[in-house]
């Protein structure tokens, strides 16, 4: 189904055609699906049929709680869900091909640091030994308490200073599985002194550039121009350095960074052989390693085109895995070298599906005609009454011409009001014209779009605008930041066409508070296929996949702060629980971040209205009014309330 087909359903209609046209299939990991009610649901595994709830009734039942829209709903069953799919998937390609080594999952807490999150991680991945990676003293400190000693590794990696190194060299005394992934060669002699002082041999690991640059939008992270890692020559420097120390049998790990969201399996096979053939020269120099750290790259469709696109991914979880597997044993094998652990830094795809950001829209622009008159004034200027006549005779086979003249003397008319030609009623009345006949053209030639290549932005530029009751800035930063392409659709209403085509604004006084990349119907599009508003009605969307990074990147554009975050715990019986609640920021909460007491404001207030009263400009009451409304501001939630 292509853009304009959407047109032509209203009889044939059905919840499954918006399925694909949103293509829920293919984005959603399975995690999502719509109801031959039009609505979308969430499903969760429990071994035998799943159990699906609507989203709608998730977001009734926080309006029942005094929770409004916008809110950033996490789905604690996703993430459970994800971090069993990565284990198991290397575990049968473990088994299938008869590999002798074994897996072990590693979390960067930098994708998402809330406590809740790596809470989760811990919690659920308990049971397959999944770690965490720190690249922070902040972050070693979050896994130091979120794992237990024996559960899982903690790889460091980043800058670490004395302290970093000196809690890390504990804490391994304690039992944690710790390694020092060396990224720089001014961090081995640090290094080495610590452990030296502390009395331990540390497990070391060695971060190594690749040559192999892969495709997609961070592959700048990959290749020789790679800001972290070290060169061929330092990493022989470095085994002759631990050498002289009698260290060698400490560097436990090879790391390599493959790239962040992969999108071409080629490259990760690629990228793959080539540190394992750093990891065979390293063995024969006698360091023993054992683990191979692959750090991220698996890849999330949040395009669903199921592409080497660049929001996209061609392979499945399965092959990911099984090709890892393969590549490691065919270069290994050869050489009669040990299978070492495989360790993967995966992030965004284990948390990317459990959140969900969902909004209301607060009101609209259309870009039509309204309130046009059966006929004009012989008095109108002459360009006003030719636009009249272009609008008369819009036919299919004039399409171009009427576009042509229209935007003609549009441009005429406009230029007589700069120069007090002509009057804003009639400048009013022209615009109202040209938008008309810009609709009769468009619908003239649906269905027809190629044969007027000139014409092909004509429904993009006639798109609604659906305000929506969100930040971009604050929810969405990677869509203003790096065009990032998330899954974004109605929850509802999807058993109506979505007959409007629109972008979205937030509200946020800022120009580039907006959306206008979407994917859709396999493809990317400057509009998203929308319903009317119902007046009374609530219209909500949903944007998927965004548990990556996004909340802590966000920022307060406007002051507009956290919005509402709800954790819901899907039941085997399809019932759910809230979970968790944390109620988003209020003004009083913004306002101090940015170093302002919102007491002290209040105050300040308080006294100025009152100087109010004296001057006779309100009375006491009315002071006692406009300081209440002044205090509910501050304690209110930063975004729109109905």
């Amino acid at each position: 189904m292509n853009r304009i087909s959407v047109q032509h359903h209203h009889a044939d209609w059905t919840a499954e055609r918006a399925s694909d046209l949103y293509g829920v299939e293919y984005w959603s990991a399975g995690h999502f699906q719509v109801s031959a009610a039009g609505l979308v649901q969430v499903r969760a595994g429990f071994g035998g049929e799943p159990a699906t709830v609507n989203l709608l009734d998730i977001v009734r039942g926080l309006h029942e709680r005094g929770l409004p829209m916008p809110v950033l709903l996490r789905i604690e069953n996703l993430l459970d869900a994800q971090i069993a799919q990565l284990n198991q998937s290397f575990a049968r390609a473990i088994a299938q091909s008869g590999y002798r080594g074994s897996y072990r999952g590693v979390f960067p807490i930098k994708v998402n640091q809330q406590s809740q999150i790596i809470d989760e991680v811990a919690s659920f991945g308990a049971r397959f030994g999944h770690g965490l990676e720190a690249g922070s003293k902040a972050e070693l400190l979050i896994a130091l308490a979120s794992l237990d000693v024996d559960q899982g590794y903690i790889v460091c990696n980043g800058y670490k200073d004395e302290e970093f190194i000196n809690l890390g060299l504990m804490a391994q005394k304690l039992g944690y599985r710790i390694f020092f992934v060396v990224e720089t060669p001014a961090e081995l002699p640090l290094l080495i002194q610590c452990a030296q002082q502390a009395g331990v041999r540390p497990r070391l690991g060695a971060r190594v550039k690749l040559s192999s640059q892969v495709s997609g939008h961070w592959n700048a992270t990959s290749g020789d121009r790679s800001i972290f890692g070290l060169t061929s020559m330092q990493l022989i420097d470095l085994v002759d350095e631990l050498k002289a120390h009698d260290m060698l049998d400490c560097m436990e790990m090879l790391h390599v960074h493959l790239g962040s969201q992969i999108p071409n399996i080629r490259d990760i096979r690629t990228g793959v052989m080539e540190a394992c053939r750093y990891y065979v020269d390293l063995v024969r120099e006698g360091a023993p390693l054992g683990n191979l750290d692959l750090g991220g790259g698996l890849a999330v469709d949040y395009e669903g085109s199921r592409s080497s696109h660049v929001h996209s991914m061609n392979y499945s979880l399965e092959e990911y895995c099984l090709d890892i597997v393969e590549v490691v044993m065919s270069v290994l094998d050869p050489h009669q070298i040990p299978h070492p652990t495989i360790v993967t830094e995966s992030g965004r795809a284990l948390v990317a599906y459990g959140s969900v950001l969902i909004f209301n829209i607060l009101d609209v622009t259309r870009f039509e005609a309204h309130r046009l008159p059966e006929h004009i004034a012989d008095t109108e200027h002459e360009n006003v009454r030719n636009l009249w006549e272009v609008m008369a005779s819009v036919t299919f086979e004039r399409a171009q011409e009427c576009y042509n003249d229209a935007m003609f003397y549009r441009d005429e008319i406009r230029d007589l009001f700069r120069r007090g030609q002509i009057s804003l009623r009639s400048r009013s009345l022209a615009e109202n014209i040209h938008l008309e006949i810009l609709q009769r053209i468009k619908t003239v030639i649906i269905g027809s779009e190629d044969e007027y290549p000139d014409l092909a932005g004509l429904e993009e530029g006639l798109a609604d605008i659906y305000y929506g009751n969100f930040s971009v800035f604050q929810s969405l930063p990677d869509i203003w930041a790096i065009d990032q392409v998330f899954p974004i659709m109605p929850i509802h209403r999807l058993d109506e066409v979505p007959s409007r085509q629109a972008i979205l604004a937030d509200i946020t006084c800022d120009c580039d508070g907006k959306i206008d990349r979407f994917a859709w119907d396999g493809e990317l599009h400057n509009t998203l296929p929308v319903h009317p508003l119902v007046d009374g009605d609530e219209y909500y969307l949903g944007v998927f996949l965004v548990g990556a990074y996004q909340e802590t990147l966000g920022d307060l554009h406007n002051l507009l702060g956290d919005t509402h975050v709800v954790s819901v715990r899907i039941n085997a019986d399809g019932t759910f629980d809230y979970a968790k609640e944390v109620e988003g920021d209020s003004v009083a909460d913004v306002l101090s971040y940015v170093e302002y007491h919102p007491q002290t404001l209040l105050q300040k207030f308080r006294d100025s209205a009152e100087r109010g009263v004296r001057s006779g400009r309100i009375s006491a009451a009315e002071r006692q009014q406009l300081v209440e409304l002044y205090a509910t501001g501050l304690r209110g939630y930063t975004y729109f309330e109905r």
